[in-house]
């Protein structure tokens, strides 16, 4: 997560402002920049759950792999390079099925499901995951009902989990 990172933002539909953020700068009020997750199921059912390094804000919560887009990035695209980045796990953007979107104070939030066959090998990036687990999807709810999912996660499993037990069950 580099300082000069930069975002393109959008408005509160997803439509591009032709203008840029840079992380860790104010979000200007009424506008908003991308996250995507991406929930990996495996051909058993059991999900990939991260837990995030010490040193990130939520450190140590739980969490499906996620980031914000970085400028001219698809929001499928950040979905599978995220993936990639902390789990070491490479999918295509189109394998990627979209649960939903969650609006939140500053982000537009995309969920999607990817289905793995086997049991993918896995390269934890120390920086962002310290651990992970393929649990079953109850549990992940059962974690985020705990509070041992970082904290946004609360509210995203509230609104999109229904339609995210559907797609891992696809």
């Amino acid at each position: 997560m580099a300082d000069d990172e930069l975002w393109d933002l959008t408005d509160a539909d997803g439509a591009p402002l032709g203008r840029l953020q840079r992380r860790g700068d104010a979000m200007p009020a009424g506008v908003f920049h991308i996250v995507a997750s991406v929930c990996v199921v495996r051909g058993d059912g059991l999900v990939l759950m991260t837990r995030r390094a010490a040193i990130k804000d939520w450190p140590l919560a739980w969490e499906f792999p996620a980031g914000s887009a970085l400028a001219g990035e698809s929001s499928a695209e950040t979905a599978a390079r995220e993936l990639a980045e902390e789990a070491g796990v490479r999918v295509s953007p189109d394998d990627l099925a979209l649960v939903g979107r969650v609006t939140e104070a500053s982000a537009l939030f995309d969920l999607y499901v990817a289905h793995v066959d086997g049991d993918p090998s896995l390269e934890l990036d120390p920086l962002e995951v310290c651990e992970s687990e393929w649990v079953t999807l109850e549990e992940a709810f059962r974690r985020g009902a705990r509070g041992e999912m970082a904290g946004p996660w609360v509210n995203r499993l509230d609104e999109l989990g229904v339609l995210l037990a559907r797609a891992v069950s696809r």
